[in-house]
């Protein structure tokens, strides 16, 4: 397994320190290994890897994720200047305040003199934003950068591991699960179960691909090229491909046979919508007849939660909606995001005492969703999530 950089030493200490610590949430599902699913078993999609416990966009969190029983790893997918796909949440790796104080970051660029003259002030779909972008950077200079966690004041835990990472190219990540598959296909001839090996998979999201388009790093065509160098390319291989927009899914519908997902938010519109001046919103997009529409081009939908099971005001679980059985209806598969385990992510009937930071019982509303007939749900703690799904289905 590939997870460590030029750092070789401090790196080591850390994947100690990542191994030492996760011990307990591990070995528990070590016996997975290629134990069989059936078609209908919901699966679980390690949100940016295992991204409650390291650093978000990590091969150390992907890596985590799959030792964890994730059934897919999920890479969001941005560009360098010289056309590298790489993982990161955005395409701004570090994000400042309108008085120059420091928003969020996911790497320690915004602490580099060397490119303090990077800073950019873009219009990235619709919004202004002043930072440091992967898409001014070569993916030469882009690896001297070291990974941050995203919401330190909430996973104080995991700044740990801060500056002991490097940003992963999507070579990297599919070469890492490449391994591990590898290392598990093995072990299943070894165990003479070879017959029930299942391989993880990979779910990358292509992160605005307007926006990309518009500035010649088109990300469809490096995508659908490196999937396949890496033996992805058919319905039956372990790859999904999903999207907030409508358009670059339906460019992919004609240049793979790999399934893809639409994504849709709770709110607003898809992006390439809004360019457009198609007036239709997400909303639109989840009613029967925007879900017909989603199944000519995608096979499934990737929905927020509240599309799923709305919050009341008070902040507690509403009535299911129809949104699955209706997408159901048009042929779709439906995975749900995010579930996140701590007390500010989850409906107020499953929180832990008062503090935000406190692990509340993501696993009741993991069981409550996948009550409603869902095909799957991303979430940022692998480990509970397939805790919970293997009790709904009585593993």
């Amino acid at each position: 397994m590939t997870v460590l950089t030029p750092r070789r030493h401090a790196l080591s200490r850390a994947l100690a320190m990542l191994i030492a610590s996760c011990a307990l949430v591990t070995g528990a599902h070590a016996h997975r290994d290629g134990d069989a699913q059936a078609p209908e078993t919901p699966v679980v999609i390690a949100h940016r890897g295992a991204s409650g416990y390291v650093p978000e966009h990590t091969l150390a969190a992907y890596w985590l994720a799959i030792e964890q029983g994730a059934d897919y790893v999920e890479p969001d997918l941005v560009s360098t200047r010289d056309g590298v796909l790489v993982a990161r949440h955005e395409n701004a790796m570090a994000i400042l305040n309108a008085d120059g104080s420091l928003r969020e970051a996911t790497t320690d660029v915004q602490e580099r003199p060397e490119f303090a003259d990077r800073k950019r002030t873009k219009v990235i779909d619709g919004v202004t934003i002043t930072g440091w972008f992967t898409e001014d950077f070569t993916l030469a200079e882009l690896k001297t950068l070291r990974a941050r966690e995203r919401l330190p004041q909430l996973r104080t835990a995991n700044t740990r591991f801060d500056n002991m990472f490097e940003v992963p190219t999507l070579e990297e990540v599919l070469r890492l699960v490449e391994q591990a598959n590898e290392r598990r296909r093995q072990r299943a001839i070894q165990s003479g179960t070879l017959r029930d090996f299942k391989p993880v998979g990979v779910y990358p999201e292509t992160k605005h691909p307007t926006y990309f388009d518009s500035i010649g790093l088109s990300l469809e065509e490096p995508l659908v090229r490196t999937l396949r160098r890496f033996g992805y390319s058919s319905r039956r291989d372990a790859a999904i491909i999903q999207s907030f927009e409508v358009g670059n899914l339906r460019e992919l519908s004609r240049m793979t046979r790999l399934p893809l997902v639409q994504l849709l938010s709770n709110s607003g519109k898809p992006y390439d919508f809004v360019v457009s001046g198609d007036a239709r919103t997400y909303a639109d997009l989840a009613k029967p007849e925007g879900l017909k529409e989603i199944a000519r081009y995608a096979q499934g939908i990737g929905a927020h939660t509240s599309l799923v099971i709305p919050l009341t005001g008070n902040g507690t679980l509403g009535q299911p909606t129809t949104l699955v059985k209706d997408a159901h209806a048009a042929g779709l598969v439906v995975h749900a995001w995010t579930l996140r385990a701590e007390n500010v992510f989850l409906p107020a009937e499953f929180d832990n005492g008062s503090e935000p930071a406190a692990i509340g019982r993501m696993g009741d509303y993991a069981r409550t969703l996948l009550a409603t007939g869902l095909d799957g749900f991303f979430t940022d703690q692998a480990f509970l999530g397939v805790q919970a799904r293997d009790a709904f289905i009585g593993r």
